[in-house]
């Protein structure tokens, strides 16, 4: 058993763990789906680092806010190569089942400006990544920014804060509250107190992300 696992063993015995079943349960969930998580995360790590794969992935996570994974998934992979010369009604008339696709379609057709700048993200950390993203990309807040850098294989030290996460970290006591909306202090505040819960966990950052997820959804996706 491993060193933190027996340490809340202990305490239950003694009856002072109010939250120790909802610890077990996600543990017993990551050890189920440990082996479907390494291999999305190996996925991920092993992406094709060419400008047409890096920019589909961002578009899809463009895409994403308040929007389900599997239907801007589908737009995207449903436009393929036609992404790149698609008009702003084309991209539009393809984003069907995707929330606020007028933006969208907006912000997907202001990225391909940023088309050949993907591929200097593998030069910098996580963090500095982030930040370019946030910066250079319309439409991409810290949640997204590193949702796509996760899905590019460079966020491993970044959290994906969206309702799924925020409401485990809610349910664990990680975080008080769910904030009402997230400025990039409060982004950062949650995001070490996340990394703190996952290092006393055991589990690695990015795979307890897809655990939470998998917890509501049902499904180890991207």
């Amino acid at each position: 058993m491993p060193k933190n696992l027996w340490f809340f063993e202990q305490i239950h015995t003694m009856g002072f763990s109010p939250w120790y079943l909802i610890f077990m349960q996600i543990h017993e969930h990551y050890q189920k789906i440990k082996p479907i998580i390494d291999i999305r995360l190996e996925e991920f790590r092993n992406i094709l680092w060419r400008e047409d794969v890096l920019f589909k992935e961002l578009a899809f996570c463009l895409c994403t806010p308040q929007s389900k994974a599997r239907v801007c998934d589908r737009a995207i992979s449903k436009m393929g190569n036609n992404i790149f010369s698609y008009s702003r009604d084309e991209i539009l008339k393809n984003l069907s089942g995707v929330r606020f696709p007028s933006n969208k379609a907006g912000y997907i057709i202001e990225a391909r400006k940023n088309l050949k700048n993907l591929l200097k993200l593998k030069n910098m950390n996580s963090y500095d990544a982030r930040e370019w993203l946030v910066k250079n990309v319309k439409g991409l807040g810290y949640k997204e920014a590193s949702h796509f850098l996760r899905n590019i294989g460079l966020g491993k030290d970044l959290t994906i804060l969206d309702r799924h996460i925020l409401k485990n970290l809610k349910l664990n006591n990680v975080i008080d509250d769910i904030p009402v909306s997230l400025t990039p202090k409060k982004y950062k505040e949650i995001e070490q107190k996340m990394l703190q819960f996952s290092e006393r966990n055991g589990i690695p950052l990015d795979a307890l992300d897809l655990v939470f997820w998998s917890m509501e959804t049902g499904e180890v996706f991207k």
